[in-house]
Order: structure tokens, then C-alpha cells, then sequence
């Protein structure tokens, strides 16, 4: 019924629909992987919180997370991250090879 490409489209927006999340990515596309530990010290909030935030982006694929117990290390998907970008840029029809915006 719908197109693939609307899915994926979908699966990104409702993952980028909590401002904690996009604060998330933007920690994460600058630090480029974080320990959830550091996350707890950058936003005001509980390690519950930000580990269900975690998990949001790691099930739409916009993030991934590595295992080194007792903590995950977190970074972007970078090849989500690259079609989600381009995904939101024909959505808005943007031309993203032109684009500098950045979240």
C-alpha cells in the first residue's frame, strides 16, 4: 500500500519526534560514539530516560551500539544517517548535494 521509501521516511520522522532524541544525534554526530554514562552528565535527565531515548533511534537504525560491559558505546548509523538526511531533503525537496543545513 505504501511505498518503501515512505516507510523508511516514516521510521526516521518518528524517531526524530522528541527534542531529546535530536540533542542525541547532534551529541553523536560531533563526539562521533558516546557511552551512555556520558550521555546522563550532558542532559539533565535519568539513565532510564535516556536509555529508552537510546533505543527509539537504535530501532529506526539511525544509531548503533557496541557493547564493552558494563557500558554501550553509541554512534551514528552512518549509512542511515545519510539516507534519512536524504530522505527529509525530498520530502522538503531540497536539493541535498546543495544543502549545508545540518540539524
Amino acid at each position: 500500500m505504501y511505498k518503501k521509501k515512505s516507510k523508511r521516511l516514516a521510521r526516521y520522522a518518528k524517531a526524530l519526534s522528541h527534542p531529546v532524541r535530536i540533542e542525541i544525534l547532534k551529541l553523536l554526530e560531533n563526539e562521533s560514539c558516546c557511552f551512555t554514562g556520558d550521555m546522563v552528565i550532558v542532559f539533565p535527565l535519568a539513565q532510564s530516560t535516556i536509555s529508552q531515548h537510546l533505543k527509539e533511534l537504535k530501532n529506526a537504525g539511525l544509531i548503533q551500539g557496541e557493547l564493552n560491559p558494563p557500558k554501550t558505546k553509541y554512534c551514528i548509523n552512518q549509512a542511515n544517517w545519510a539516507e534519512a538526511k536524504a530522505l527529509l531533503c525530498d520530502f522538503f525537496d531540497v536539493d541535498f548535494s546543495k544543502s549545508t543545513c545540518s540539524i
